[in-house]
């Protein structure tokens, strides 16, 4: 049992799965914990519960490194529909990991500022619990399309198409080649 589990720990596929809801449940839970400390006036709640938000956002980043690790060996397990899907879900988290960075850099600024000047945590709570809920659905837009790559019964709409950016580079390529093709000829 160990060795399997171990096993399993090396698997960077095993381990985006394992990690990959932090970000969003535990900004969830956290944002939640926010609104709470606001409402109760509390700055050590707020320090807290934005601590949670700290972490929770933080913890995009080895969910985005493990799933770019897997990208290829769940490539090769997959249909056509979820490679598309499996598309779908890296572009958008290679398009808006980011924002989980800037929530994470907002909850240290709402924890340390308020040190020097007080005054400022509960504008910059304010704004933790604003980027907080779009960050939390921005996850959720990432995590729909990363649901449906393996999962079958969760494809209730037509895949993806393409990007527009890997369309547009294999017709460059392909009249690329075929103009190559034509001078060699003659």
């Amino acid at each position: 049992m160990i060795d399997t589990l171990l096993r399993d720990l090396r698997q960077p596929e095993y381990i985006h799965v394992l990690i990959n809801p932090l970000p969003i449940y535990g900004l969830a839970m956290g944002w939640v914990g926010l609104v709470i400390a606001l409402f109760l006036r509390s700055r050590r709640a707020q320090i807290a519960t934005l601590a949670i938000v700290l972490i929770s956002a933080a913890s995009a980043w080895p969910v985005y490194e493990f799933g770019q690790q897997a990208y290829d060996r769940v490539l090769s397990m997959t249909d056509e529909d979820g490679k598309a899907w499996l598309d779908a879900h890296e572009d958008r988290a290679e398009d808006l990991i980011y924002s989980f960075y800037a929530l994470a850099l907002l909850s240290v600024v709402a924890i340390l500022v308020p040190m020097k000047w007080p005054r400022s945590s509960v504008p910059l709570a304010l704004a933790v619990i604003i980027l907080g809920v779009v960050v939390i659905g921005i996850g959720a837009y990432i995590a729909q399309a990363g649901g449906k790559i393996r999962h079958r019964e969760f494809r209730n709409e037509s895949p993806p198409p393409k990007s527009a950016s890997v369309n547009s580079t294999a017709s460059v390529t392909t009249d690329t080649l075929a103009t190559a093709a034509f001078a060699s000829d003659n």
